[in-house]
């Protein structure tokens, strides 16, 4: 029987076109986002529960939410 395993949904921002308008900070309910000097968003794959605000959000359509089965 071959096991079925589960990848976590993540949010990702693609860096080197984010405006770090800080959108994406202000919806996140886990606080898993910041924006790194002043230049870009960065998630804490930790803490990112991978709902999908963010990507909703972001006006610079920037941020994907990857994983699931």
């Amino acid at each position: 029987m071959d096991k079925v395993i589960k990848k976590k949904r993540k949010a990702f921002v693609d860096q080197r076109h984010c405006v770090a308008c800080g959108c994406c900070m202000k919806v996140c309910p886990m606080s898993a986002i910041r924006i790194v000097s002043g230049i870009m968003a960065e998630v804490d794959r930790d803490k990112c529960v991978g709902c999908g605000k963010c990507a909703e959000e972001c006006p610079a359509a920037v941020i994907t939410v990857q994983g699931g089965l």
